[in-house]
């Protein structure tokens, strides 16, 4: 296994003087509001973090910042301005919503992270591929032979999973994959894997309308994600890899939920336990040098930061020590990545001046 940082999980209690954003976010200022401005302004104007759509930043379970930028291209009309009302695409994102939907069954013990994944392509005993657990796809650890490449031209099951000869069946076309490591041993990153999750949470709840229910019910009714829309590919799975558009704000209840430790206002919506999962890392990514929990990424600073991620810079970062939350959403090419991390610490520098945790 990789040499990965202690982790110690911790979630930031609700302020019983704040209400739950249930119905509209409660709004409030830093004591350095102006320096927080000053560092979110930059997210609009460096070059090198490119195009930024939106960013929010909550402390305390208040907006201290929210801000927009750009337009919303569509096929079928003209491009509009970007506003709180816009549907924002999560991209991978979307991996940790499942991680929440997954962690439901879990607690009812209709799933357990420790047995083999119920993978009707891997039930043949003699098949070295049905050793593979469901904790080892929620760690990206499944070993199968699998390029997570966003290149044109290069060899690339996600594009071809996601616009191609596996778009119809995404589970199906990742399941079929042979291996290229035992399983458990060597982390890759996978999108398939997620939708193969996906299809496993499908077989428990049910495809389509009854999976669509299922997010509603459990997850976006209870916070209030109103906005959220999830996509679904033609054999009914949710297509928890890529694709679930909201709104920024809405986005960040889902942050919130497990800042507050998947408690939401009087319910816990996922209990504690799983919803620390989300914060200790089991595989480093040798290309980034970030670390991988269970369909979450973790960063190992001091503030127990850990996050959400989507193709180009899209982000939820959930600060327990902090207790806040950033949000960005844009396009910034991944080798300009340090560039967005280095402004989310800025960000964290100036909220943690003067913070004292209740």
């Amino acid at each position: 296994m990789d040499d990965l940082p202690s982790v110690q999980p911790r979630f930031a209690p609700w302020k019983s003087d704040v209400a739950w954003p249930t119905l509209e976010w409660p709004r409030g200022e830093s004591a350095n509001q102006d320096e927080l401005d000053a560092v979110v302004d930059e997210m609009f104007t460096d070059e090198n973090l490119a195009v930024t759509n939106a960013v929010v930043v909550v402390q305390g379970g208040r907006v201290l910042s929210e801000r927009y930028g750009g337009e919303q291209f569509y096929f079928d009309r003209a491009a509009e301005p970007i506003t709180r009302e816009s549907q924002l695409l999560s991209w991978s994102m979307a991996k940790s919503i499942l991680h929440m939907i997954v962690g439901t069954l879990v607690d009812e013990g209709r799933l357990n992270p420790d047995q083999l994944a119920p993978v009707p392509e891997w039930s043949d005993e003699a098949d070295p591929r049905h050793q593979i657990r469901v904790r080892d796809l929620l760690a990206m650890r499944d070993g199968l032979d699998y390029i997570e490449e966003y290149q044109i031209g290069q060899t690339s099951h996600v594009l071809e999973m996601l616009y191609g000869e596996g778009k119809d069946d995404m589970a199906a076309f990742t399941a079929a994959l042979p291996l290229a490591h035992e399983p458990g041993t060597f982390y890759n990153y996978s999108s398939g894997t997620t939708n193969i999750l996906s299809r496993v949470v499908a077989d428990l709840v049910g495809y389509g309308d009854d999976y669509r229910s299922y997010l509603e019910r459990r997850l976006f009714e209870p916070i209030a994600m109103t906005s959220a829309v999830a996509t679904f590919d033609t054999s009914g799975v949710f297509v928890a890899s890529s694709f679930v558009h909201a709104t920024a704000l809405d986005f960040a209840k889902f942050g919130l939920l497990y800042l507050r430790g998947g408690r939401w206002n009087d319910e816990q919506l996922v209990s504690r336990g799983w919803a620390s999962t989300a914060q200790v890392p089991f595989s480093i990514d040798e290309e980034s040098g970030d670390y991988y929990s269970w369909q979450w990424w973790v960063t190992g600073d001091q503030y127990g930061t850990y996050w959400a991620s989507g193709y180009e810079g899209q982000m939820i970062s959930v600060v327990p020590a902090l207790d806040a939350l950033v949000l960005r959403f844009g396009h910034t090419p991944a080798e300009n990545y340090p560039a967005l991390y280095a402004w989310r610490a800025r960000v964290l520098d100036v909220l943690s001046k003067d913070y004292a945790p209740s």
